[in-house]
C-alpha cells in the first residue's frame, strides 16, 4: 500500500511538470502572436489538425476568408491545445486515483476535484480566448488559471509526499508563516499585473531602463485607458489596441510592482534564512532569492533587448517556479504548526 501511495505521489509530480510545460508553451504561443492561429475551437479551421496540404489550406481559406491560414501559427496553437488536453486527462486520472485511495492518509481528495473544476473552467477560457479575439481580460484570466492549476497540482503533490517525509517537524517562529503568506499574495498580484502587461502588448511600453523612454522617468501616460478591463465585443486584440501612453502606463505600474515585490521577497528570503530552524527552510530561502535575482535579470533583458521570445517565455517560467518555491515554504511552515 505504501508503494502504491508513493507511485501516486510520483504521478502527481509528473502531472505538475506537465502543467508547467503547458504554461511555457502557452506563453510561447501568446508571445509569438499565435493565439488566433486557429480561428475556431476546439478544432482548427474545422478539422482536428492544422491545415497542412495545399487542398486543406485552400479549403480553410475559403471557409474563413477573414482569417487566412498561417501554418506556423496554427500548428503552435494546436500543439498547445493537444498538450492542454493531455493535461486535462492526466488531472482527471489523478482525481479518480484520490477517490479510489480516499481511505489512505493525506489523500488530497477535495484539492484534486477542485483542480478538475479549475481545468474545466480553463477549457472554457480557452474557447472564449478565440471567440472574443484574444481579449486581454480573458487572456489574463486564462494565464492566471494556468498558474492556479500549477499551484493546486503542486499542493496535491506535497500532500501526497507528506506521509513519506520525516514526520518530525521542528517548530518555527510564528511570524514566518504569515510573512510567507504575504509574500505569496504579493507575488500573485505581480503575476496578474505581468499578465495584463503581456496581453496588452505593453512589455515594451518602455524601451529603456531604468528610465522609460527618451530619457524620461515619467513620460505622458494614459492610466484610465490602460486599466479599462472591457472594451466591447468584436474588437480584434491580436496586436493590441491601446495607445502608446496607455502601454507606457501599464509598463510603468508593472515596474513599480516589480520593485515592491523584489524588496519584500529579498527581505522575506533573508528572514527565512536567518530565522528558519531547519535546513529545508534555509534551502527554500536560497531558492527564492536565486529565482528572484534571475527574474530581475530576465525582466531587464526583455526591455533592453526588445522582448526576445526565449527571454520572455523564460520570464513566465521563472515566475511560475518562484510561486512554487513560495508555496513550498508556506506549506512547510504551516506543517510545523500541524494545521494541514
Amino acid at each position: 500500500m505504501l508503494n502504491g501511495s508513493l507511485r501516486q505521489a510520483r504521478y502527481a509530480l509528473l502531472v505538475t511538470l506537465l502543467s508547467l510545460s503547458v504554461i511555457l508553451l502557452g506563453a510561447y504561443v501568446r508571445l509569438s502572436d499565435a493565439g488566433l492561429g486557429c480561428p475556431d475551437w476546439p478544432g482548427c479551421y474545422g478539422q482536428l489538425t492544422a491545415p497542412d496540404s495545399e487542398a486543406e489550406i485552400a479549403s480553410a481559406n475559403s471557409a474563413y476568408p477573414h482569417r487566412p491560414v498561417e501554418s506556423h501559427k496554427a500548428w503552435k496553437e494546436m500543439a498547445h491545445r493537444y498538450l492542454a488536453g493531455t493535461l486535462g486527462l492526466a488531472i482527471l486520472l489523478l482525481a479518480i486515483s484520490t477517490w479510489r485511495n480516499r481511505h489512505l492518509a493525506q489523500q488530497p481528495l477535495l484539492l484534486a476535484w477542485l483542480l478538475l473544476l479549475v481545468v474545466l473552467f480553463q477549457a472554457a477560457l480557452g474557447m472564449w480566448t478565440v471567440a472574443l479575439l484574444v481579449k486581454p481580460a480573458i487572456v489574463t484570466a486564462h494565464l492566471l488559471g494556468g498558474f492556479a492549476t500549477l499551484a493546486l497540482l503542486w499542493m496535491v503533490t506535497l500532500r501526497l509526499y507528506a506521509p513519506h517525509c520525516d514526520r518530525h517537524v521542528i517548530n518555527q517562529p510564528a511570524h514566518l508563516l504569515w510573512l510567507s503568506r504575504i509574500g505569496l499574495l504579493i507575488l500573485l498580484l505581480q503575476i496578474t499585473l505581468g499578465g495584463w502587461t503581456s496581453t496588452n502588448h505593453a512589455a515594451i511600453g518602455c524601451t529603456e531602463f531604468p528610465t522609460c523612454h527618451s530619457g524620461l522617468w515619467w513620460p505622458e501616460m494614459a492610466f484610465r485607458e490602460a486599466f479599462t478591463l472591457w472594451h466591447g465585443i468584436g474588437i480584434n486584440y491580436e496586436y493590441g489596441i491601446l495607445s502608446a501612453g496607455a502601454r507606457s502606463a501599464i509598463h510603468t505600474v508593472h515596474r513599480i510592482g516589480a520593485l515592491l515585490t523584489v524588496l519584500y521577497l529579498l527581505w522575506l528570503g533573508r528572514q527565512l534564512y536567518r530565522r528558519g530552524r531547519t535546513a529545508v527552510t534555509q534551502q527554500l530561502a536560497i531558492a527564492i532569492l536565486l529565482l528572484l535575482m534571475l527574474q530581475v535579470v530576465l525582466g531587464i533583458s526583455n526591455v533592453l533587448a526588445n522582448l526576445p521570445l526565449a527571454v520572455a517565455v523564460a520570464h513566465n517560467g521563472v515566475a511560475a517556479l518562484l510561486m512554487l518555491a513560495l508555496l513550498t515554504a508556506t506549506w512547510q511552515l504551516k506543517r510545523a504548526y500541524r494545521t494541514l
